[in-house]
């Protein structure tokens, strides 16, 4: 992937998103879109994925036939809300490593503070996709790339259903060499940091919680 922001435009994710913005929609509604979407994007994120061949045996005949290539890909979930998207990824890739990061904002320094951190190993091997519903002042998230590539991860993806031009702005100064795919990139934050008009907090209206 070479540009840095990819919007995707598909009718049955932007048919999917409005309906998960609806302020109506239950949380079991919520999180079954959220699964359905998350599917969608994983197809544009793993786009270019190393391939190789080998050689099967079909019912007719033997034949070299395209597979992936390389280590297993890591999915990494920004805690808590990253699990959404998480879950529909992994059905669709059920053999990707998994890694959790966990950060929060400190109240008064309203910077991220880090409070788990767990990762597959050979992280340098891997295409790391990092998951997030929400990319509003892009801290977080370009602290936790932050952690990632200390651990030694180079090839770097990040998956959001929602980007604010905000934290689009904040990741391309902080990591310019992590592409960034997301189903829309909305008009701008609130005074609060929300993501307008967005569709709320996503872990929330996930979980069910207030």
């Amino acid at each position: 992937m070479t540009q840095h922001l990819t919007v995707v435009n598909h009718p049955l994710i932007q048919h999917k998103l409005t309906l998960m913005r609806e302020k109506d929609t239950s949380t079991a509604v919520f999180r079954q879109l959220l699964r359905e979407i998350s599917q969608l994007l994983a197809y544009e994120v793993t786009d270019q994925l190393p391939m190789t061949t080998r050689r099967i045996e079909t019912p007719l005949q033997e034949m070299d036939a395209p597979a992936l290539d390389g280590r297993k890909l890591a999915l990494i979930s920004i805690l808590r809300a990253g699990n959404g998207l998480l879950d529909g990824m992994l059905e669709l890739i059920p053999s990707a490593r998994v890694g959790f990061v966990g950060l929060y904002r400190d109240e008064e320094t309203l910077k991220p503070v880090q409070y788990y951190f767990k990762v597959p190993d050979h992280m340098d091997e891997r295409l790391v996709i990092v998951v997030d519903p929400m990319l509003a002042t892009g801290n977080s998230s370009a602290a936790a790339v932050d952690l990632l590539k200390q651990s030694g991860a180079k090839d770097i993806r990040f998956l959001c259903l929602l980007a604010a031009p905000e934290g689009v702005a904040r990741m391309k100064e902080a990591h310019p060499d992590v592409p960034i795919v997301t189903a829309s990139l909305d008009e701008k934050l609130n005074e609060v940091g929300y993501i307008l008009p967005g569709l709320g907090d996503a872990g929330d209206r996930m979980f069910g919680t207030k």
